[in-house]
């Protein structure tokens, strides 16, 4: 027999998201000093999530989904290619981004 948790993993896809309702909904509960497992049974989503949740919550101050941070892996990307390169060039380079 599966649990709710395994049901909602084996529905949910890896690039899919709770509703706004449901990370409202586990920031309620956690303002209500409920346990992350209290949480997680009620709204049958597994606790990382709802740890994750939280913690965007106190870090960013929203839940709300944020866009990729595509300079990060740019710049990764750059410095990684450029290795033989002075830190002069490297510089110059990064400045173009």
């Amino acid at each position: 027999m599966q649990t709710a948790s395994t049901n909602i993993c084996e529905r949910m896809g890896p690039s899919q998201e709770l509703s706004e309702f449901k990370r409202g909904t586990v920031i309620g509960c956690h303002l209500c000093n409920k346990s992350i497992c209290d949480i997680s049974l009620l709204i049958n989503i597994p606790q990382s999530i709802d740890s994750g949740i939280i913690t965007k919550q106190k870090q960013l101050g929203t839940t709300a989904t944020q866009p990729p941070k595509q300079g990060q892996c740019m710049l990764k990307r750059t410095v990684r290619r450029s290795r033989q390169l002075s830190a002069e060039s490297k510089a110059k380079d990064l400045q173009t981004l």
